[in-house]
């Protein structure tokens, strides 16, 4: 098996072990990122020549019995959001291409002292503020997939890159559907944590308003289940609780009248309900509060009307989302990207009164209560999207037009999002055109483990992770979609 192929916990076995060393895997990745990153363009910036001295430091640890750590001389790859020491955090905008950061943050340090190896940061939106990855400074990220759809967002660089094998193991964050989005569309696993379980220090923009900070999850991209077990447990201050998955039951709710659901997905759905009813007890029910879930994420998000991520727009603090719509629109010439001026109009525009934000607190009240005991014993298995990843800019305007569609696309996604829950992302199949498809796993804070071990089964059970090696649709072979537990 190439090392291409190898989660960060094989890799990291190995290497303790001597039978790879960290430079060898380290110049693997670096090779691999150079041939198909022009293509793709979802690594924005390198440490490549750092990466190698520091592999060649790991494998003089292990030679002289000094390796330590959970991921010792294991190369990984980072969202561009994070702060890395000695890198740039840009938020995809030019005015920042210069800002060097002094220090790293929590997550990254974390993964640091476990021994892991940054290779390098990838491509978001602007200010990770939308679904599709692209923005003026470094460009738009394309599916490895199929080159003319999107790879997602605002983790659409970290998903395009784990889904060609490009590292070890990622890391993401999600406010809406960031990591999810993207591991769907790219055929990954991905993680997002619950409600206040990791630090967002060193999180770029940093989320200061207390109802969009509960809908932040930091969590991995990668290859395995357990790898994001992993990650979780290194960048978590919580310990998650010791479980018996067969005293769960599993919810698989019916397709929603009001919800679009592709033939394909649809048929996903209803194939777990059928395969695990023998194993578990199934229900097939909507969960509390899952219909009015994607206008109250819409209306979280627009709390200060964008206030907060406007002032980011320049330098100043000065910049007018409005002007630099139009500029771009009429002349081409704005260093924003409209997806992100265009969303923070929208902001303006939903933004809740005084009266609504009320009301949406007592929601989250009494949401909060009524869900820890509905998932005390309970796992939600839905869709990740109506559909597969779609081409590039039809995703933003189904999220982001003025007709409130979002209403209707965000449902599956907005849902753990709002009540801060822990969601669990594996690709079980693909669609016809052979992109990957994706279901989530939903919990409540504290039972991560039942959502890794009830992954892990839908791993060995269904398709899982498959590294992309066809990164032209033209030469691409089509697939038709495959169930059958491998």
């Amino acid at each position: 098996m190439s090392i291409l192929d190898l989660d960060a916990v094989t890799l990291a076995q190995k290497i303790a072990d001597g039978q790879i060393s960290s430079a060898e895997a380290t110049d693997t990745y670096i090779r691999h990122l150079q041939q198909i990153n022009p293509k793709i363009n979802c690594l924005v910036e390198n440490r490549f020549e750092e990466a190698r001295k520091e592999a060649l430091e790991a494998d003089r640890k292990v030679e002289e019995g000094r390796a330590s750590g959970k991921l010792h001389g294991v190369p990984i790859s980072v969202k561009e959001c994070f702060h890395v020491k000695g890198m740039k955090t840009t938020g995809g905008l030019p005015y920042r291409a210069g800002k060097i950061e002094q220090e790293d943050a929590y997550v990254i340090a974390r993964l640091k002292e476990e021994g892991a190896i940054i290779l390098g940061k990838t491509n978001t939106p602007a200010l990770c503020f939308c679904q599709e990855t692209d923005n003026k400074h470094y460009g738009r990220t394309n599916n490895p997939w199929d080159l003319n759809k999107t790879s997602g967002g605002s983790s659409g660089g970290e998903g395009a890159l784990m889904a060609v094998g490009g590292a070890a193991v990622g890391l993401g964050a999600d406010i809406g559907g960031s990591i999810r989005f993207p591991s769907h569309f790219n055929g990954v696993v991905g993680f997002k944590s619950g409600n206040n379980q990791v630090s967002q220090q060193g999180n770029f923009p940093f989320i200061k308003i207390d109802e969009q900070e509960r809908m932040l999850g930091i969590g991995a991209m990668g290859k395995t289940v357990r790898d994001a077990r992993l990650v979780n447990s290194i960048i978590s201050d919580f310990t998650p609780n010791k479980v018996d998955l067969s005293s769960f039951t599993l919810t698989i709710p019916r397709k929603h009248p009001e919800f679009p659901l592709g033939e394909d997905t649809e048929r996903i759905v209803e194939r777990f309900a059928e395969d695990f009813s023998g194993s578990h007890a199934v229900e097939r029910q909507t969960p509390p509060f899952f219909e009015e879930s994607s206008l109250i994420w819409q209306e979280i998000m627009s709390l200060d009307g964008g206030k907060g991520i406007t002032g980011l727009l320049s330098d100043k603090g000065n910049g007018s989302p409005l002007k630099e719509y139009m500029k771009e629109k009429m002349f081409k010439n704005s260093e924003i990207h409209y997806y992100l001026t265009w969303a923070l109009i929208g902001t303006r525009l939903f933004k809740p009164n005084k009266k609504r934000v009320g009301e949406i607190r007592e929601i989250l009240h009494r949401g909060d209560i009524a869900l820890e005991e509905y998932f005390s014993q309970r796992i939600l298995v839905l869709p990740v999207y109506h559909s597969s990843a779609p081409l590039h800019g039809e995703l933003y305007k189904q999220l982001f037009s003025i007709r409130k569609t979002f209403k209707v696309y965000m449902p599956y996604i907005a849902y753990a999002n709002v009540w801060g829950l822990p969601s669990l992302v594996i690709p079980v199949a693909e669609d016809a055109e052979g992109m990957p498809l994706s279901i989530q796993l939903i919990s409540s804070t504290g039972n991560e483990e039942a959502l890794f071990q009830l992954g892990e089964r839908f791993e060995r059970q269904f398709r899982g992770y498959k590294r992309c090696t066809t990164y032209d649709r033209d030469t691409a072979e089509l697939k038709n979609i495959n169930l059958e537990p491998v």
